[in-house]
């Protein structure tokens, strides 16, 4: 299976293992979206998942209270989790970037691709996963 981020299966373990503390961008409370089942399933794993969606702004999800912007969260994030169209990526990877401490990974869900922002978060030190679905890697790779 080929990727368009090119990470290697040990890489993407590597992120997940590594990443403690994850932004959910586009969070929804509906639990038919994936954004919410992606959510619930990667809290159940123990990762914190600070939900973000301007509004759904302090509501709770994932059992965290929702930030209206990834400027809102005043923690560390390791990983910012995108469920946002392609077009829509680049303004939230650059707010990421100049907003998050210690930011680590850029996460684009499924068939979600932007080249651009893969670069700028590259040319910033983060790492870029793009076009997949950490809840679909997690058992693929038995973690």
């Amino acid at each position: 299976m080929t990727h368009i981020d090119n990470l290697t299966d040990d890489d993407i373990r590597r992120i997940l293992t590594d990443t403690k503390v994850i932004a959910l961008v586009g969070a929804s409370p509906r639990p038919e979206r994936a954004s919410n089942q992606v959510g619930r399933y990667l809290a159940a794993r123990g990762y914190t998942v600070i939900p973000v969606n301007p509004r759904e702004t302090g509501t709770e999800m994932f059992g965290q209270t929702c930030v209206g912007s990834l400027s809102d969260i005043r923690q560390p994030v390791d990983m910012v989790d995108i469920f946002r169209r392609t077009e829509e990526v680049e303004p939230v990877v650059d707010e990421a970037l100049h907003a998050l401490l210690g930011l680590k990974y850029i996460w684009m869900q499924l068939e979600i691709v932007n080249e651009k922002a893969a670069a700028l978060a590259r040319a910033q030190g983060a790492g870029v996963v793009m076009d997949r679905c950490p809840a679909i890697e997690i058992p693929r790779l038995g973690m």
